[in-house]
């Protein structure tokens, strides 16, 4: 049923009550029969209908991914794989044990297994947890053998672990990801070890204790700039994510930045169409908190710049808060709420690049917080939609993504929801571990995704690969638009390509006019998913429908 438009100030609810219209009577005078006992009314629809007359905001173009110049790393779209969890295809290599509920026994044959299936989502880069050998510990309990095979306590950085693999299967990996033109990238802890840490191959090592070391001895620094610098020549990795990224002092990530820089212009790799091809050289920090400290301890200044990227935990948040519900339980909050998360960058310097995630191998999987916030569960409507929701949104951000291995197929942790109170490192389902469940790899690994996890899939890819011919999406100035209760609107310019972000957050169906001067007194839109077009009416006007929890991407 087509609802009728209607002019209404921003933020206006409309409640339509449609009642059905009979057809024509019979001829001369009828017998009245005893009447039927009425019919249990219907609820009548309901429809969240909104007028904007102009932007709320004006264009933002100061941070690097917001400029019409256009940036390397704005495009990447990462796919993260928590090596150890995703997908066994060596009997050889394997931990056999670890934090969360997976089989504990990937590699790196089974990533390399499945790097058509990843190329296949429409990401063009790939992370992998760390995989630098984690010796045990004579007497160690299963805690640190737990520990070990998440990799974030290296005892020597310059050897692949046995258990994921050998280096040469790690050159392969990368290799032949290159062979896709997909960049790969290691995960760096700079700031700790596994105690009596391995010398380098130039003797070094660092000072000071092993968790955090000790950055005041300029040992500690060198020792690291041949850690970051050796990987590159020796495979030709694409640059580093840096676990947390707040155990190294600012003028150490400036001086490891530029050592990263430096040795990725030295090198070139053959890429997808066998043109020389030089390692990116992109860096990006976890610092899991806050926005001041973001820009403290990974961005810097203006005036001293750190690092160029950080991954953008409180946007994160907040969209996890209005799609779903964050792991404090947190959830139910209005579209308005995703402005607030933009507002954060205003903490960040000039060359700041946030990257935007869903979920990543220390959350909760958005398909079980979407659980705990009793809004779906996988055989509901809603649980499908608020995922493609969340792609939309992320599809229309300017800077680098992440996709965490499994959300593009709406995974989720069986049986498990509620928050784990008791005991949970024992059981394997504590908030911080529980996401590293076992990779299903459509072609590779015995679980299939079902019909539904597929069609996910297929529309995550189309969202992604649409990211590469609009520009607009990823590097794109952001001109906020209107937000409420239900609805989120952003505009996205790059020169001449220019695409409007229309979510609805909410289940209601919901109907948006515009007026001509929000898409430059545009004539018409096109849905760049499903092609449909949406034309102005006589008086300029364009009325979008959007359906309940669902975004839309309208180039003009």
């Amino acid at each position: 049923m087509t609802f009728p438009s209607m002019r209404l100030l921003p933020q206006a609810l409309l409640i339509l009550t449609l009642s059905a219209c009979g057809g024509g009577s019979a001829p001369g005078p009828q017998p009245s029969p005893t009447p039927p006992a009425p019919a249990p009314a219907v609820p009548a629809p309901v429809i969240h209908a909104v007028t904007v007359q102009k932007a709320s905001g004006s264009a933002e173009a100061r941070l690097p991914c917001n400029r019409v110049t256009l940036e390397p790393a704005c495009g990447l779209r990462l796919y993260q794989v928590m090596v150890e969890a995703f997908v066994d295809a060596d009997a050889a290599a394997n931990f056999g044990v670890g934090y969360g509920t997976s089989h504990h026994r990937g590699d790196l044959a089974g990533i390399t297994a499945s790097l058509d299936y990843i190329k296949s989502t429409g990401v063009n880069a790939i992370w992998l947890t760390p995989i630098f050998l984690s010796a045990p510990r004579t007497g160690q309990d299963i805690f640190a053998d737990r520990l070990d095979a998440t990799g974030y306590f290296a005892s020597d950085y310059f050897k692949i672990d046995p258990r994921f693999g050998t280096l040469d299967q790690a050159r392969q990996l990368v290799d032949e990801a290159h062979k896709r033109g997909l960049a790969v990238f290691f995960d760096g802890v700079f700031g700790h070890h596994k105690g009596d840490v391995a010398a380098s191959p130039s003797g070094l090592k660092p000072a000071g204790g092993n968790n955090p070391v000790d950055y005041s001895n300029p040992d500690t620094l060198a020792f690291y700039r041949e850690v970051a610098t050796y990987w590159i020549r020796e495979l030709k990795i694409d640059g580093w994510r840096l676990d947390q990224a707040y155990q190294v002092p600012m003028p150490a990530w400036t001086s490891l930045r530029a050592a990263v820089q430096e040795a990725s212009r030295s090198v070139t790799y053959a890429g997808a169409d066998g043109q020389p091809v030089r390692p990116l050289g992109y860096m990006v920090a976890e610092v899991w908190r806050g926005e001041s400290d973001i820009a403290q301890q990974a961005y810097g200044s203006n005036a001293s710049p750190g690092l160029g990227s950080a991954f953008d935990f409180p946007l994160r948040y907040r969209l996890v808060q209005t799609l779903a519900g964050e792991e404090s339980g947190l959830s139910g909050r209005p579209a308005a709420n995703l402005a607030s998360g933009f507002a954060t960058h205003l903490a960040y310097p000039d060359h700041a690049m946030p990257n935007l995630m869903l979920g990543n191998h220390d959350l909760v999987r958005f398909g079980d917080l979407i659980q705990r916030a009793g809004l779906g569960n996988p055989d509901s409507n809603g649980y499908w939609l608020r995922h493609k929701a969340a792609f939309t949104f992320m599809a229309a951000f300017s800077g680098p993504l992440t996709v965490y291995y499994g959300d593009e197929i709406g995974q989720e942790v069986p049986n498990f929801a509620a928050k784990v109170t008791g005991d949970c490192a024992s059981a394997g389902l504590c908030d911080d571990h529980v996401g590293r469940d076992a990779g299903v790899v459509d072609g590779v690994t015995t679980a299939a995704p079902g019909a539904r996890a597929r069609e996910l899939k297929d529309h995550v890819a189309a969202l992604l690969k649409l990211r590469d011919i609009n520009p607009a999406l990823y590097n794109g100035s952001r001109t906020h638009v209107f937000a409420d209760n239900a609805l989120y609107i952003d505009r996205k310019d790059h020169g001449a390509n220019r695409v409007l972000l229309v979510m609805n957050v909410k289940e209601m169906p919901a109907s948006v006019t515009l007026d001509p001067a929000v898409v430059s007194a545009a004539t018409v839109l096109t849905d760049l998913v499903t092609g449909e077009q949406v034309k102005a009416g006589a008086d300029g006007r364009l009325v979008l429908d959007v359906a309940g929890l669902s975004g839309r991407l309208l180039k003009f």
